[in-house]
């Protein structure tokens, strides 16, 4: 089987990280998931996302505690403003005010504007956190669930750094911001990466590898686009490690085409 390597490594957040991270709403503010996290670096993890909702506030606060002060190549982000009316520009502010304190640091490395809010001009919610950037707060800014029209919106006031929308192989409806970033080099974070399982082939796929279906769910989005960088959720060291190991998956374009 011929295949094409995907890239390991992507450009996030001014750092160089790996191109599979780990998504945190599960996470609780326990000395299990703060271990969980410590060992999770230890095994080569580098991107750590999270929210200001996620878990009630807990998953930041579990970050904060076991991570912080967070290693320069360590990118750590968050998101804020998720329901609407939270898009308001005070209420952006308490969000992320409350989640520096939780995440015990200063400086946020990448923060995205949760939801677009129906309630609140788009433009108004991006130049609350322009702010934070020019104050040094905040290193880059991204957009999630946002469709190609708010994100182009959303770059004529900040630079964006990346878009996390929904995306996996049975969750296509973001086809079109996929490509858009692709174009523009804008990271692309594909959240939920593994929900649904995928096709039959997927399994098929992964017997022949030796892999698990969900590694590869992983190759086939790596192989989707240079961008993307997914997050897959998970408690499990074992499954973390896992996860890490889809990136040595060499998929061949036969088994990556069943899969289209």
């Amino acid at each position: 089987m011929a295949g094409v390597p995907a890239q390991t490594t992507i450009e996030l957040a001014g750092r160089t990280v790996r191109r599979i991270g780990l998504g945190t709403n599960r996470l609780a503010d326990s000395p299990e998931h703060r271990s969980f996290l410590t060992a999770a670096l230890a095994s080569g993890l580098d991107h750590v996302d999270s929210a200001h909702l996620y878990g009630g506030g807990e998953s930041e606060s579990t970050i904060g505690a076991a991570l912080a002060p967070f290693p320069d190549e360590i990118v750590v982000a968050t998101k804020a403003g998720y329901r609407p009316g939270e898009g308001d520009p005070s209420r952006l502010r308490n969000q992320l005010e409350r989640s520096f304190e939780r995440l015990r640091t200063e400086r946020i490395p990448l923060c995205y504007l949760h939801r677009v809010d129906p309630e609140t001009p788009l433009e108004e919610s991006l130049r609350a956190l322009r702010e934070y950037v020019l104050d040094g707060r905040i290193e880059h800014v991204g957009i999630s669930e946002a469709s190609v029209e708010q994100i182009e919106r959303a770059r004529e006031v900040l630079p964006i750094s990346a878009v996390q929308n929904e995306y996996s192989l049975t969750e296509r409806k973001w086809e079109d911001v996929v490509d858009h970033c692709t174009r523009e080099g804008i990271v692309f974070v594909p959240f939920f990466p593994l929900r649904g399982g995928g096709p039959r082939a997927v399994s098929e796929i992964a017997a022949d590898y030796g892999s698990t279906p969900h590694q590869i769910a992983l190759a086939w989005l790596l192989r989707r686009s240079p961008v993307i960088a997914a997050i897959p959720g998970t408690l499990s060291l074992e499954h973390l490690r896992e996860n890490l190991a889809a990136l040595d998956i060499e998929l061949a374009d036969e088994d990556y085409e069943r899969l289209l």
